[in-house]
């Protein structure tokens, strides 16, 4: 009797610790599939906004930036590869390796806005001083490309270069990383700052123009907030397909630097250029 008593007493406890065990284990494997699908989601979302908004862009002004062959399309992937969500990843995962997942979110919401904040206020100040100087727009264009060049150029070359990490605190991160590094400098770059004066110069009185570059600045901002809420899982998923397009990137980068300001340097006189 106390050896049938003891083995059902044994039978109830195994099945009340296993039923815990059990939802545990569904409530870890739904919370994988939730995160799974919002990684999809996010990437898709990064796949079209990357391809359709230049197109988008560049028929909703149609020319106003065409002068000095710098469209809404070249704007966009110029300020990609200086604003855009490639160089962020790795520095928010060491920084925040610690850190909770509310902390990650409110961080990287932190640091968005005060990207977007100083590149607003950068925009008005640079483009009133760059106005006052009377700096014609061929030579802005050509400023442009000689920025986009120098960046790209350096990117690629950074890809074959160990890159250093950044130290990390073994303790939880706080809300002031958001300001710094991560706003600044690793979101807004000095040459993201540079460009985004340029463009918002480059657009002149044309409202439209302006509204087109506000855009695709949100729009690169926005992305760069999806990649720190799943840099995680990007990085772990796409590491090596990550490095593999930011060299396809970097390389049609460069060559578009270079025919910005073989184009610019046709407009102010420097050389006749030859058509295709």
């Amino acid at each position: 009797m106390k050896v049938c008593a003891t083995s059902g007493m044994s039978l109830i406890g195994t099945q009340l610790f296993s039923q815990p065990m059990i939802e545990r284990s569904f409530t870890c494997r739904s919370v994988r599939a939730i995160r799974a699908v919002c990684v999809v989601l996010a990437m898709t979302l990064f796949l079209v906004v990357t391809t359709i908004s230049p197109v988008i862009a560049q028929n909703a002004i149609a020319g106003s930036l065409d002068e000095p062959n710098v469209t809404p399309r070249k704007i966009f992937i110029m300020l990609f590869l200086m604003l855009g969500p490639m160089k962020i990843l790795m520095p928010f995962v060491n920084l925040t390796r610690n850190a909770e997942p509310v902390l990650q979110r409110r961080l990287a919401t932190r640091a968005v806005l005060y990207s977007l904040a100083a590149l607003a206020l950068a925009g008005l100040l640079g483009r009133n001083i760059l106005e006052n100087f009377e700096i014609s727009i061929p030579v802005l264009a050509l400023t442009g490309g000689l920025i986009l060049f120098l960046v790209a150029l350096r990117t690629v070359l950074e890809q074959s270069t160990p890159q250093a990490r950044l130290k990390q605190d073994p303790k939880s991160p706080g809300t002031d990383l958001a300001l710094s590094p991560l706003a600044f400098p690793i979101i807004v770059t000095p040459y993201g700052i540079a460009a985004v004066i340029v463009f918002a110069t480059l657009a002149q009185d044309d409202v439209t123009a302006k509204l087109t570059v506000a855009s695709i600045v949100l729009i690169i901002l926005l992305l760069d907030w999806l990649a720190m809420l799943f840099a995680d899982v990007i990085l772990r998923w796409t590491g090596t397909a990550l490095q593999i397009f930011t060299v396809v990137l970097g390389v049609t980068q460069i060559a578009l630097g270079l025919q910005i300001i073989t184009h610019s340097l046709s407009m102010i006189g420097v050389f006749a250029e030859r058509g295709n």
